[in-house]
């Protein structure tokens, strides 16, 4: 269940002998074998996650074999108990993939099929006049309304629901767009193909999982969790308060991610469900391809995701990848069919950066020979520099900002980070952090048109360069008197707070969990910040103190009311 109050959160920012027998993950060596390669990911691994925290497991396969299995830092911080290989973790929404795959096995019996729609298994859902497929839910087109972007999501999330009384929850809001005709992510989606799987099947969602998938692949780490569940070698999840500190994350039901999200892991267990993917023991391959090749909308365009898994490619090799976010626990699996790699990294630490995404690709770069800290760096002279400065467009709602600054060129997309873009040939850029890479388009009189954006394992995005210039903010001077009026703890929704402070004559705004970040004042009530594209407005009263605050970002305005 990635992106669980990420819309609040994020703002800122297999045949013959068992499987089991044939990938002994559970017997390999736990650390790096004297190969090279296996040292350099347990090196990346051991300083993204120092011991002493809450940390990850990892597994590297190659050819069905690993090449490094091994945990980081505690699976419980409070008892200084160690992660290990067989940590079980919560996956968040990598659950979402055993969903597909089970609606797979279901559509390969003849007992669903793509083009049905969701009310032929579920009558009394308000379709509102609309056909609304299995595969819409499987590809996140279908319109409904994703219940982890209610309002009431985080004041709910300790809520139990069963199955029929979160549906009758988010059923009655109306649908965001008509079937088909968009992509947003969408965790309602798979929460109702729990329900088909069921009505389909005549098993639970679980028990048809368990049953069907799990026991077969001996996969006894895997769990179809709980908060009251008894479960050997479970990790502790941990985030950050707003001011940085670890804490114990914050309670949600596991009745509420369902099919979209609740499953419990292990890196082993993951490996044996990967290899299981190169047979017919499961699925026919031709449902699996379906499955690993992007949708396309009526216009043609890509949505870059396919049934469960997101899909595309990164320096001419194919990936398959879904991450997973849910309280407590971060988490990420990458695979790489034509190169039969394997790679699974999970956290116990919500907010961890970097998160296990970038971790992971970080590490399928050293697995090709080809890592992500050796890439060529050339010197550009700043007129050469200059010419690529522009507001590029990528649709009616967004564009990507180019500045420069003392020798530097930034990159910022519409309510994104600024980053900066380092120049690797000419008119490509990489950025230190993220395996993201940028080209600059020229047309045939090599005048610069637009820009390309390949994001790791997905489909690349296009920016057209417009006549619009860079908005360049200025800061006024402020009364250093009046600075105090403005510091407070402002929540903008339960759990998640804009701390500002005062620091001489500047101020600091700091999101929960996550680094703080200087504001500027370009009017009285009016501050922006460089390093984000948004903006804080306060309300003040005839003291010039501050009652409260309203973040605009991303196109989106949220209000945060102060604390006492």
């Amino acid at each position: 269940m990635d992106r669980a109050g990420a819309a609040v959160r994020n703002v800122w920012v297999l045949v013959g002998m068992s499987l089991a027998a044939a990938t002994p993950f559970a017997a390999a060596a736990a650390g790096p074998a004297a190969d090279p390669v296996a040292a350099r990911i347990d090196a990346e691994l051991s300083t993204a996650y120092p011991t002493g925290g809450p940390g990850a497991a990892a597994i590297v396969v190659r050819d069905g074999k690993p090449i490094l299995r091994k945990g980081y830092g505690m699976a419980n911080v409070e008892l200084g108990v160690p992660n290990a290989p067989d940590t079980v973790f919560r996956i968040g929404s990598m659950t979402k993939q055993f969903t597909a795959v089970a609606v797979l096995m279901l559509v390969q019996e003849g007992k669903i099929a793509f083009d049905d729609p969701l009310t032929k298994f579920l009558p009394s859902y308000p379709a509102r006049g609309e056909k609304i497929t299995i595969e819409n839910l499987l590809t996140h087109t279908s319109g409904i309304r994703s219940y982890t972007e209610m309002p009431d999501f985080e004041s709910n999330m300790r809520k139990d629901y069963t199955v029929p009384e979160m549906i009758d929850h988010f059923a009655k809001e109306p649908l965001d767009f008509p079937p088909g005709t968009q992509w947003h992510y969408d965790n309602s989606g798979y929460f109702l193909l729990g329900a088909v799987i069921q009505k389909a099947s005549g098993m639970a969602w679980g028990a048809f999982l368990q049953q069907r998938i799990f026991d077969p692949l001996k996969m006894k780490g895997t769990y179809i969790g709980s908060n009251d569940q008894v479960i050997p070698h479970r990790a502790s999840g941990y985030s950050h308060d707003e001011n940085g500190k670890l804490v114990n994350a914050a309670h949600l039901s596991m009745t509420q991610p369902y099919a979209a999200g609740v499953l419990f892991s292990t890196v082993d267990d993951l490996a044996r469900w990967d290899e299981a993917l190169y047979t017919d023991k499961l699925v026919r391959p031709e449902l699996l391809a379906r499955a690993w090749t992007a949708y396309r909308l009526p216009s043609g365009a890509s949505t870059g995701y396919g049934y469960g898994w997101e899909v595309g490619s990164w320096d001419g090799h194919r990936v398959i990848e879904h991450d997973g976010g849910i309280n407590g626990f971060s988490s990420d699996g990458v695979r790489l069919p034509d190169d039969h790699l394997f790679v699974a990294v999970l956290s116990n630490d919500e907010d961890h950066q970097p998160d296990p995404g970038t971790v992971a690709e970080r590490i399928v770069t050293e697995a090709l020979g080809k890592p992500y800290d050796a890439r060529p760096r050339i010197e550009v002279p700043e007129s050469k520099l200059r010419e690529y400065v522009g507001v590029y467009r990528i649709d009616a709602d967004s564009t990507r900002n180019v500045t420069y600054d003392a020798g530097k060129l930034y990159t910022q997309r519409s309510g994104g980070r600024r980053a900066e873009a380092i120049p690797t040939a000419p008119d490509q850029f990489f950025y230190a952090e993220t395996l993201n890479t940028l080209r600059f388009d020229r047309d045939g009189a090599g005048k610069i048109v637009g820009m390309t954006m390949s994001p790791f394992g997905h489909e690349p995005e296009k920016a057209v360069l417009t006549s619009e210039k860079p908005v360049e903010r200025t800061a006024i001077h402020l009364d250093p008197a009046r600075l105090d009026g403005y510091a407070g703890r402002f929540e903008l929704a339960p759990g998640f707070v804009l701390t500002i402070t005062r620091d001489g004559e500047r101020l600091w705004a700091q999101a929960t969990g996550q680094s703080r970040l200087e504001i500027f004042p370009e009017s009285e009530r009016m501050f922006f910040l460089r390093e984000v594209d948004a903006r804080l407005e306060f309300a003040l009263d005839a003291q010039g103190v501050a009652t409260g605050l309203t973040l605009h970002q991303g196109g989106r305005d949220m209000p945060g009311k102060k604390l006492q």
